[in-house]
């Protein structure tokens, strides 16, 4: 099997919604695709015993990260029969009600796009090294747990 390019992963602050709609519309032309599965992970207002979460500043070990996504898009390819894969994380401060984490599938059949987000964004979660502190009311950050 073929090793896939290397792609960059991070861009700095919220993934816009105006480039989740350009990376969609620029798969209109691949038209041996027949489904995308989309996950957006949005951060959220969660009440903390220090007050409300107004958002959340990411860092990460960037190549260390950028390794481990590209195991992640190989071993994706690998299991699933998939057309396209994106992935894009943030870096820096999201406020809350923005987009930090932008995975987008594509294959020739829905069951593949399902399965391949699902472990995709699992996979994330469980092995790249980035580490988000949440901004809450008047006290300042709080380390976040990843769940």
């Amino acid at each position: 099997m073929k090793e896939h390019k290397k792609k960059k992963v991070f861009v700095q602050g919220p993934v816009s919604p105006q480039f989740v709609a350009d990376s969609i519309a620029s798969h209109q032309s691949k038209t041996g695709i027949g489904a995308h599965a989309i996950f957006l992970g949005q951060i959220r207002a969660d009440q903390k015993e220090e007050g409300v979460v107004s958002g959340i500043e990411y860092s990460a070990y960037e190549e260390m990260a950028e390794e481990t996504f590209h195991k992640i898009r190989e071993a994706a390819f690998a299991k699933f029969e998939l057309s396209c894969l994106h992935i894009y994380h943030s870096l820096g401060l999201v406020p809350t009600g923005e987009i930090s984490l932008f995975v987008f599938v594509s294959s020739a059949h829905r069951r593949a796009a399902f399965e391949a987000s699902e472990y995709i964004v699992e996979e994330i979660k469980a092995k790249v090294p980035i580490f988000g502190k949440e901004l809450v009311g008047e006290s300042g950050y709080v380390w976040k747990e990843n769940k």
